[in-house]
């Protein structure tokens, strides 16, 4: 329970105190118990958060000094025919995008110079014969 919600509730309770003082006790003990389980989860937060900040500077000053090698690549245990197959793949999907972009910068790329259009041509063969 919220302790927006318990504090609502002891106020209430405390102005009609003699219906029961059992339960204003019940929820005065609840909501220290929900205040402390706050401040202890605030403080194992912090405490995590400040441990991983140190480890991640620690690990960035180790890279410095000592070098460290990057993981190596992982290579893919690939066939010749399916290597083959995926470089042609690949080289037609760039194909296509190089194609994209050269028609997006054609010349009717941007409409600031075409011509506004016109009002709209009649029909050749209206209903009233003319």
């Amino acid at each position: 329970m919220k302790t927006k919600n318990l504090k609502k509730k002891i106020r209430r309770l405390e102005k009609r105190l003699q219906e029961s003082p059992k339960k204003l006790s019940k929820l005065k003990q609840r909501l220290q118990a929900a205040e402390t389980a706050k401040k202890l989860k605030a403080a194992r937060k912090s405490a995590a958060r400040a441990a991983r900040a140190a480890a991640k500077s620690s690990k960035r000053a180790g890279a410095k000094k000592t070098g460290a090698a990057k993981k190596p690549k992982k290579k893919l245990n690939l066939s010749p025919e399916r290597r083959a197959q995926l470089a042609a793949a690949m080289k037609a999907r760039w194909a296509a995008k190089r194609a994209a972009e050269a028609n997006a910068k054609g010349p009717s790329g941007d409409n600031q110079h075409s011509a506004p259009p016109g009002p709209p041509q009649p029909p050749l063969n209206r209903p009233d014969g003319v």
